[in-house]
């Protein structure tokens, strides 16, 4: 099976493109990051992983990068192309959903005598980019070529998100992400992530998603790319398009699954028929035209929006054409029950009696492949107002209080004390008030847990010390 990754450490290898790239160089740069990883598997612990990505200076005196490059980063340093000295730099503004970032310098004269890179429009098929950035095996700028071989939505690695992205057809070696993507020496995109065990297919973020974001952060802070909060089936099949009259001259997508915290609740419904997003005609297969004879999933015109922007939703309904005005006020994690993948963020937990709860995130069910199909079941659901977000009982810390539980891990709660929770903080909550002997942890199925309060209350310092724990809670 073949995997997107991300490439903190992965170069695109190519040559310079004629006169119009010579000036470049001098406006990329090397960027050096120190991060503390957290684990979610023991969500008290954290690494610290050194490493370094590519930049390019851009307009209003700001490095733009991925945000892979600085994700969780405790220490910033930049070095221009041909300077030894080491400038220290901070996060202005951050995008993991788009895997873009803002940098900002401490000194500003580091741009002293430095150029900004302007940016270009979305590049054609087939069009020749030179792309820059710091490989490893060397200290100096790379240059090299590539060739644009496709551009259509695709999932980002960083996020797990999908997004327009551009395929290079180019080597992508170990050594730096972030670095920009030159035709005609302006910006077309920038470097993200490559596609394991093939050869010289690696992406980048385009500049339309890239000019999303800074519009975004214009106003001091970032919203994030909108979510419409609907799950949607092709309609290619014949029977099924007969099933819902629609003829050979209507087109579109069924709406299968609406999510409760969406703007579209209960204005479409089930069984609606998506036909067009502000005037933009949607194919039986989900696509839509982004330019002449061109093709990418009908989200691209969502992916337009800002959070607040308006869009025409037309549908077919009962056999009439409507028309449906939203406001797009959500993102993807107001909208899921389990948030997409989490950065920059220290992992939450609560250590009781031994046992170990915490909400389940898509980090954890990243690095546990093998995980449970329900928690990963829970992952494809929406949000509700009763259920908000979904509590494990990650794993039991060994004590002889908790014989007999110490295999449960990775184990859905339902109820706690026999009643339901929105959050994890109201499940904290109601063990904080929970004043009987034994407080009563149950799933989906029945099966109970029982843990003996005053003994969790007991043992507490003793599992503390033991695991080398430092609080028994974070939230």
């Amino acid at each position: 099976m073949k995997l997107l990754s991300i490439i903190p450490l992965f170069f695109i290898t190519i040559f310079p493109l004629g006169a119009s790239t010579l000036n470049v160089k001098e406006s990329i740069v090397k960027i050096y990051t120190v991060s503390k990883i957290p684990s979610y598997t023991t969500p008290w612990n954290s690494t610290i992983r050194r490493s370094h990505g590519s930049g390019s200076i851009i307009r209003g005196n700001r490095i733009l990068t991925n945000a892979h490059v600085v994700a969780n980063e405790t220490f910033i340093e930049i070095k221009r192309h041909g300077d030894t000295k080491k400038y220290e730099a901070e996060v202005e503004f951050i995008s993991h959903q788009a895997d873009l970032a803002l940098l900002k310098l401490k000194d500003e004269s580091f741009f002293d005598a430095t150029k900004a890179i302007e940016f270009n429009g979305l590049p054609k098929f087939e069009d020749e980019v030179a792309v820059y950035g710091f490989p490893v095996g060397g200290d100096s700028l790379s240059v090299s070529r590539g060739i644009v071989s496709r551009i259509e939505h695709k999932r980002y690695a960083h996020s797990r998100e999908i997004y327009l992205s551009i395929q290079v057809d180019a080597a992508i070696n170990p050594g730096s992400s972030g670095g920009p993507a030159i035709s005609d020496g302006k910006i077309v995109g920038v470097v993200m992530q490559q596609l394991t065990r093939s050869q010289s297919i690696g992406y980048m973020v385009p500049m339309e998603i890239v000019n999303h974001f800074l519009e975004d952060v214009a106003d001091g802070k970032y919203d994030g790319f909108s979510h419409l909060g609907i799950s949607t089936q092709t309609m290619e099949n014949d029977a099924l398009r007969d099933v819902y009259n629609m003829n050979a001259n209507v087109s579109g997508v069924l709406v299968i699954d609406i999510s409760q915290k969406s703007n579209v609740y209960k204005k479409l419904k089930e069984h609606d028929i998506l036909l067009a997003l502000d005037g933009h005609d949607i194919n039986n297969d989900g696509t839509v035209e982004y330019v002449k004879n061109k093709f990418t999933a009908f989200k691209y015109y969502i992916d337009q929006k800002q959070i607040g922007d308006s869009i025409c939703l037309e549908i077919f309904r009962d056999g009439k054409k409507l028309e449906i005005d939203v406001i797009l006020n959500n993102i993807a994690d107001d909208n899921l029950l389990v948030n997409t993948i989490s950065h920059d963020n220290t992992p939450k937990y609560l250590v009781y009696g031994g046992y170990v709860f915490s909400p389940l995130t898509r980090n954890l069910l990243v690095k546990n492949r093998a995980t449970l199909l329900e928690l990963r079941k829970a992952a494809a659901e929406w949000a509700t107002d009763e259920r908000e977000e979904a509590v494990i009982l990650l794993k039991v810390l060994a004590t002889p209080a908790n014989r007999g539980d110490h295999n449960y891990s990775l184990w859905m709660v339902d109820k706690v004390d026999f009643k339901t929770f929105k959050n994890f903080a109201e499940f904290i909550q109601i063990i904080r008030n929970f004043k009987g002997k034994y407080l009563i942890i149950q799933n989906a199925d029945g099966v109970k847990i029982a843990i003996d309060r005053n003994k969790a209350k007991e043992l507490e310092k003793m599992i503390l010390n033991r695991y080398d724990i430092k609080n028994s809670i974070r939230w």
